[in-house]
């Protein structure tokens, strides 16, 4: 016994269990939050006093290097909970966004330890997501993820395990070491003066004829279904964004505008006072033909009923619309880069293009939503030969 107990570790102490076997059990402080430096004690038995001793030298190397991590049965699932339970002072879009690309992780390793994940189960979950392989809501098919969906949901997991890491968790971010995918950069589209008067002058006899202005006039998609007539000032000839209705996750929310500066007020063009006005008179007839099912929702865009129009419905009418009078497609998004080009090729300083568009900076803007056309490159063509034929 005397032999044994020189041989044991500090904290440590032979112990006889209620069956009458002898374990060595041994008590050790680690640091449980990094981030705090808080400590606590954990409490290990072992068979052998050489096993108490190896673990005891293991457990305060890690300790002093701050890698140690205990042993925690917290479940993949568990800790996303928590983790989007600790999102605060974030828009609620943001967080059912972050809570959206966190589905396909806890669907396929939602009960594995978080410990246990590795980068070999994210690199099977790439390829599963590129098939479609994960069902979706009520059992549907999963769609297939592109690339730039796929690296998006990738740096989520990244900045959680990150967080899982810090605190003392896991003792490396697994999702930090999967490749993401190559992706090449879509070329945005925009509409010509020409496409431009082309599909306004169509719209005058769609029922969506506001919708399509307002998107060439440089509001989001969400914007544009979040539109209420009390933001609508008729005879001061402006209207005010604060607010958005997004798809999230196959569903409908309502939102502040997506960043600070979203929140603007426009000034309206005679143009686009008449065509509100307009849309007041049909939807004013909406509401006599729908009687007692006429909903009263206070939304510029809306259905035969009065109801908000569905924002992904808005992108399904678009196209329609735009098939229809048989012109070139875009994205309805794409509408918006129009309205910036326009502007652009117009002169207007890209500092005002900025703040019309609700970007954050002009940086943004200029990177983003400006896009030099086929008759603006012919015209500095021209330009350039003037100059070169002196």
């Amino acid at each position: 016994m005397n032999n044994n107990r020189r041989r044991l570790p500090p904290g440590a102490k032979w112990v006889t269990l209620p069956s009458g076997a002898r374990r060595v059990e041994l008590v050790v402080d680690v640091i449980a939050d990094p981030a705090t430096g808080k400590r606590r004690q954990i409490r290990r038995r072992y068979q052998t006093a050489e096993a108490a001793l190896e673990d005891y030298t293991k457990i305060k190397k890690e300790t002093k290097e701050g890698t140690y991590v205990g042993r925690s049965k917290l479940t993949v699932a568990q800790f996303c909970d928590e983790w989007l339970a600790g999102r605060r002072g974030i828009r609620p879009t943001t967080l059912a966004g972050y809570r959206n690309w966190l589905k396909p992780l806890v669907a396929a390793f939602g009960e594995l330890p978080v410990q246990k994940l590795t980068k070999r189960h994210l690199d099977e979950l790439v390829p599963l997501l590129q098939a479609g392989g994960l069902p979706r809501k009520g059992g549907r098919p999963g769609r297939p993820w592109q690339a730039r969906s796929v690296n998006a949901m990738l740096g989520v997991v990244e900045h959680i395990l990150e967080d899982a890491r810090r605190q003392g968790l896991v003792v490396r971010n697994v999702a930090a070491l999967v490749d993401r995918l190559p992706q090449t950069r879509k070329e945005m589209e925009t509409y010509t003066p020409a496409e431009v008067t082309r599909v306004l002058a169509a719209a005058k006899t769609d029922e969506l004829e506001v919708a399509w202005h307002l998107a060439l006039y440089g509001m989001r998609r969400g914007e544009i279904a979040g539109l209420r007539w009390q933001s609508v000032d008729l005879a001061g000839k402006r209207l005010t964004i604060d607010l958005a209705r997004v798809t999230v996750d196959g569903e409908a929310m309502e939102s502040a505008p997506k960043t600070d500066r979203g929140n603007r007020t426009l000034p309206l063009t005679p143009q686009l006072v008449d065509i509100l006005q307009r849309a007041k008179r049909r939807q004013a007839t909406a509401r006599l033909r729908a009687g007692s099912a006429w909903q009263d929702s206070g939304f510029v865009i809306v259905n035969e009923r009065g109801e908000p129009l569905y924002p992904d419905t808005l992108s399904d009418k678009w196209d329609e619309f735009t098939a229809s009078i048989g012109v070139r497609r875009i994205r309805l998004h794409d509408a918006r880069h129009t309205c910036g080009t326009l502007m652009h090729l117009q002169g207007v300083p890209i500092a005002v293009i900025s703040a019309w568009l609700g970007h954050a900076d002009s940086s943004f803007t200029m990177r983003t939503y400006i896009h030099a056309q086929p008759d603006a490159l012919h015209d500095a063509a021209e330009a350039l030969g003037a100059v070169t034929r002196r």
